[in-house]
C-alpha cells in the first residue's frame, strides 16, 4: 500500500507543477497523463487477479485517476445522477472527445451501476493498460472485422438483461473536438434494441482547454451531464434510424448548451 501511496503521489506531483504553466509543452503533459495512468494500473494489477473481469477492480484505478486529472488542472463535475436506475441494465452512450475521456469514464464508473466498457482492440495491446482495462472487463471490439464486432456486441447484450450490466460505449465511433457531434454508428443501438433496453445519454462538454492544433493543455473545468433515459421498448431494427436520431438531437442539444456554459466557466479560469 506504500508503494501504491508513492507511485500515485509522485504521478500526482509531477503533474501538478507541470499544470501551473499554461505553456508546458501540450505532448508532455498528454505523456504524463498516459504514464501515470498505466502507472496507477501496474500498481493495482496484484490486487485484480483475484476477480478477474469484474467492474470492481476499476474502481480504485479510477480514485486515482480522478486525483491525477485533478493534479494536471483538469476538474469534472458530474451533474443528473438522479436520472441513474443502478438496479437495471442499459447501454450508456457518451460523445468522445481525447484520451482525457478516461477522466470521464472514471468519474461514472462509481456511480452507474454495474460497468463494462467497450473498446477498440488496440487498447488492449498498451502496456500494464490494456491488461488492467481486460482485468476490470472492458469488451474490446476488432473495427475491422464488423461481422466479428456485432457478435461479440450481441454476446454482451444478453449480460444486460441477465446481470442488469451498463454497457458505455462512444456511439461517434472516433474522437471529435468539434462543436458538433458526428454521426453515430448504430451498433449500440443495435444492442438496446435487440435487448429492449433503455439508452441512458451522457454528455460530456467540450475540452475548451485543450487545443490539438495549437498544442495547448490548460488547466479547465469539464461539465458532465447524465440526462433520463431513453427507452428503447417496442422499437425493432427497422425502426434504429429513428432512435438514432432522437438520441443525437437530445444529445447535441445538451453538447451545445452545456460547451457554452462550460466555455463561461474556462474563460474565467483563463483571465
Amino acid at each position: 500500500m506504500a508503494c501504491f501511496c508513492e507511485v500515485i503521489g509522485f504521478a500526482c506531483l509531477v503533474a501538478l507543477l507541470m499544470s501551473f504553466s499554461n505553456k508546458a509543452p501540450y505532448q508532455l503533459k498528454l505523456a504524463i497523463f498516459a504514464i501515470g495512468s498505466g502507472a496507477i494500473v501496474l500498481v493495482c494489477m496484484p490486487f485484480m487477479i483475484f476477480r478477474p473481469k469484474d467492474y470492481r477492480n476499476a474502481l480504485i484505478p479510477a480514485w486515482s485517476c480522478r486525483q491525477l486529472c485533478k493534479a494536471l488542472g483538469v476538474t469534472m463535475e458530474v451533474r443528473g445522477l438522479e436520472n441513474i436506475r443502478k438496479d437495471s441494465g442499459g447501454v450508456v452512450l457518451i460523445n468522445h472527445q481525447s484520451c482525457l475521456d478516461l477522466c470521464v469514464l472514471a468519474h461514472l464508473w462509481p456511480v452507474v451501476g454495474r460497468a463494462t466498457v467497450v473498446a477498440k482492440r488496440e487498447i488492449l495491446y498498451l502496456p500494464f493498460f490494456g491488461i488492467g482495462s481486460w482485468m476490470w472487463g472492458t469488451l474490446f471490439i476488432n473495427r475491422s472485422r464488423k461481422h466479428d464486432s456485432i457478435n461479440a456486441l450481441q454476446k454482451e447484450s444478453k449480460a444486460i438483461n441477465e446481470r442488469n450490466c451498463k454497457l458505455l460505449l462512444f456511439p461517434e465511433g472516433t474522437r471529435n473536438s468539434l462543436e458538433t457531434l458526428l454521426p453515430f454508428k448504430k451498433g449500440s443501438f443495435h444492442i438496446a434494441v435487440q435487448s429492449q433496453c433503455p439508452i441512458q445519454p451522457v454528455v460530456v462538454s467540450k475540452y475548451w482547454f485543450l487545443n490539438a492544433e495549437n498544442k495547448t493543455f490548460r488547466q479547465g473545468h469539464v461539465l458532465i451531464q447524465i440526462l433520463p433515459e431513453i427507452s428503447a421498448a417496442g422499437y425493432t431494427k427497422d425502426e434504429i434510424d429513428s432512435l438514432i436520431k432522437e438520441t443525437h438531437n437530445v444529445m447535441q442539444a445538451e453538447y451545445c448548451k452545456l460547451s457554452q456554459e462550460a466555455k463561461a466557466i474556462n474563460s474565467k479560469k483563463h483571465v
